[in-house]
């Protein structure tokens, strides 16, 4: 079963921009796999919290991303 998981910071995506990753992604599978994949496809977008993440021994924060916000607040 093809498994992808997606981790984004807390609260930066909408629920379309989210879903726009699930679809996007099981098509890309099924563009490698074959139609096969469709049904078998998992897509996991994970929210962390902020600073629940860290990258070169940093804790990073959303106030360190530039306070990244959804782009499209219409489906928030």
């Amino acid at each position: 079963m093809p498994f992808a998981n997606f981790k984004v910071p807390e609260k930066t995506l909408t629920p379309k921009q989210k879903e726009e990753i699930v679809t996007r992604t099981t098509e890309l599978y099924v563009e490698i796999y074959g139609e096969r994949a469709r049904n078998n496809t998992m897509v996991l977008v994970e929210e962390v919290a902020d600073g629940g993440w860290g990258i070169s021994g940093n804790v990073l924060t959303l106030a360190m991303l530039g306070e990244a916000t959804p782009t499209d607040t219409s489906d928030a």
